[in-house]
């Protein structure tokens, strides 16, 4: 028994030598193989390494980057290109194929110097850094001309070892006025997106779709491609006419320069159907350069400015005054009052009024621009607004009621926005019924109290003029695809009729005779004839000699075709209430524009009465009902309901 458990002991051990003897010749023969295999693969990398780079290579899918559309242009109403853009090329490198070969290196960055002065300094270092990327952009090589790619194209097809170079095309915005228009423009950001203006308020519109570049290396590492071409944006035609425009801009440096001001701007129009030919809030900035600020404030200034101090300055610049900031217009909005008391009845042509110089209202003295004389004694409605007198206003709006005057107010268009097709538009502040008691409505008849925007008066009074239409005021006429197919075009903005046709033909008179022969004569122009209104509004807080001057006029008298509103905000003279500043403005501007717009001087026109002395009857003093429209009796319900004075 002993005997044989030695013995298979024994056979275990033999069987286990016989097993290690077996591993060890697997294990031997697998390190040979393996010998084998490395110096295969070592002589295969040095005698075809390259030529199988160049397979692996091969067989790689390649895709550039997205093929960026053309964002479309802005044209003004004349097909002037107001803002566009042009095509420019980033440098892209592929240093991984370059470095496949010695002689693509050599070539390649020979070329490189040749057409762009990129030192062999510079392309060994970037070789060296960037070896295993396929898309690399030189940052400092963006923005070429094409015919700096041209010349290096030239060079390729020379020369076949130049590999690995591709230019990314984009498009640069560029805008050929530079300042001209600017916040009406508006401008666009690094993304090709509008920030501002009609770039931005159009912005769907004048983007597109991007296309893109598909492709392969075949064998001899030359780059087969497969576009998708992108889709470019609409063209948009504004109603803007960049000579008015320019003529404006000039004349409004020139008074800043001259004279100066705290805020300026000017809005010119079609009254017949909302078109604007040409808005500016003094000063336009350089939309080439949207963040220089420079215009504004000194370079001294400027540097000691924080981040946020720097941000609400430019936002300041972009603001534009027409349409983002509200005041109270003055006597601008007079020819509303009259217009909404007419339509109803509430005054006549012939009716008289006595203004002694002041109101009483709920014990509160309001006083006439004529006050330090006694008041303008017996006059109509006509020389009211002639002489701009606040006495009869205040006498016809409490005729008229409070609440129809805020129905009138609405449908003008104030205390909402007009619907312009720029961003940033203001809605200004009116009274409700429940806020408007007989104060209110004395102070409101003549522009004060109240606040509404440039472009909020100017449509207003456009419909006052235009027979009694208001139009919403845009920017932008027709929008066209690239190849010229009109998209979409703003025909008729017709928003609802105001008053009867009747009222605007009386409104239209009365203005002329206003600068015939009554405060607005400074806006006269030779060989036209001109009509309008003034405005002088003290600013709050009152009695520090702050005010805001004002002229809303309009040629010719029979179809008003243009019209023309000038807000000269704390003009920087000593005595600031006179409308001289703002009637002569326009008077320049108008002369030099009006024939651009197809309105010519006629030098055979005189000046002549409008208006015959038969339409307008001057009652003496023993007409006017006894008391019927004297100070003392002037009378506004308190409980809200409206009542009539006789």
């Amino acid at each position: 028994m002993g005997r044989r458990a030695v013995d298979t002991r024994k056979e275990n051990r033999i069987g286990t030598r016989k097993l290690y003897g077996r591993i060890l010749i697997v294990f031997l023969l697998i390190l040979a193989v393996s010998g084998v295999l490395v110096g295969k693969i070592l002589y295969l990398n040095k005698t075809k390494g390259n030529s199988y780079e160049k397979k692996v290579l091969a067989q790689k899918s390649y895709s550039s980057n997205e093929l960026n559309y053309k964002r479309g242009d802005i044209t003004d109403r004349n097909g002037n290109k107001l803002a566009s853009s042009k095509k420019v090329y980033d440098l892209v490198l592929d240093p991984a194929l370059i470095l496949t070969d010695e002689k693509y290196a050599e070539a390649t960055g020979k070329a490189l110097e040749d057409v762009f002065g990129i030192t062999d300094k510079k392309w060994n270092r970037i070789l060296e850094k960037k070896a295993d990327l396929q898309y690399y952009v030189m940052q400092k090589y963006k923005g070429l001309s094409k015919a700096k790619v041209k010349a290096f194209k030239d060079l390729a097809k020379k020369d076949r070892n130049i590999k690995g170079v591709t230019f990314d095309e984009r498009y640069e915005r560029y805008y050929p006025y530079s300042t001209a228009g600017s916040k009406i423009i508006g401008f666009c950001s690094a993304e090709n997106a509008g920030v501002w203006g009609i770039e931005n308020q159009y912005n769907e519109e004048l983007s597109g779709v991007n296309g893109r570049r598909y492709g392969y290396f075949d064998s001899g590492l030359n780059l087969v491609e497969t576009v998708k071409k992108p889709t470019n944006g609409n063209t948009v035609i504004s109603t803007i006419d960049i000579n008015v425009q320019g003529i404006l801009e000039r004349h409004m440096k020139e008074f800043q320069d001259k004279t100066g001001s705290q805020n300026m701007g000017c809005i010119i129009m079609n009254p017949q159907n909302g078109e604007i030919y040409a808005m500016s809030s003094y000063p336009e900035f350089d939309l080439n350069h949207p963040r220089d600020l420079t215009a504004v404030y000194s370079q001294n200034k400027i540097n000691g400015m924080s981040t946020k101090e720097k941000a609400e300055a430019l936002n300041q610049m972009w603001r534009n005054f027409c349409i983002s900031d509200a005041y109270e217009p003055g006597s601008t909005f007079k020819p509303m009052t009259v217009a909404a008391c007419l339509d109803e009845g509430a005054t006549s042509a012939g009716r008289g009024y006595i203004c002694d110089g002041q109101q009483t209202v709920a014990g509160v003295k309001i006083k006439c621009v004529a006050n330090d004389r006694g008041g303008h004694g017996t006059i109509n409605i006509c020389q009211a607004l002639m002489e701009s007198c606040n006495d009869v206003m205040m006498q016809i709006s409490a005729s008229l009621g409070r609440n129809k005057f805020i129905d009138y107010v609405s449908n003008f268009g104030f205390g909402r926005k007009t619907g312009i097709d720029l961003p940033g538009e203001a809605t200004g502040g009116v009274f409700t019924k429940d806020t408007m008691h007989s104060v209110e409505l004395a102070t409101s008849s003549f522009g004060q109290g109240q606040t509404v925007t440039m472009i909020q008066l100017a449509a207003a009074f456009s419909s006052v003029i235009n027979g009694g239409n208001y139009y919403e005021p845009h920017v932008v006429k027709q929008i066209q695809s690239e190849s010229g197919v009109i998209v979409s075009a703003k025909d008729n903005s017709l928003i609802r009729r105001v008053i009867t046709e009747n009222t605007s033909d009386k409104i239209r008179k009365y203005l002329y005779k206003t600068v015939e022969e009554g405060t607005a004569s400074p806006a006269q122009i030779p060989g036209y004839e001109i009509a309008g209104k003034t405005g002088t509004a003290e600013k709050h807080p009152t009695g520090h000699g702050k005010y805001l001057v004002s002229f809303a006029g309009f040629t010719p008298i029979d179809k008003p075709s243009v019209m023309v509103y000038i807000v000269i905000d704390e003009p920087h003279v000593k005595d600031q209430a006179h409308s001289t500043y703002a009637t002569e403005f326009s008077s320049k501007v108008m002369k030099e524009i009006l024939p651009l717009l197809g309105l010519y001087q006629n030098e055979n026109t005189k000046k002549k009465d409008k208006i015959k002395a038969t339409d307008i009857t001057i009652p003496s003093t023993k007409e006017v009902p006894e008391g019927g429209y004297s100070s003392s009796d002037y009378h506004v319900a308190e409980n809200g309901e409206d009542e009539e004075t006789e």
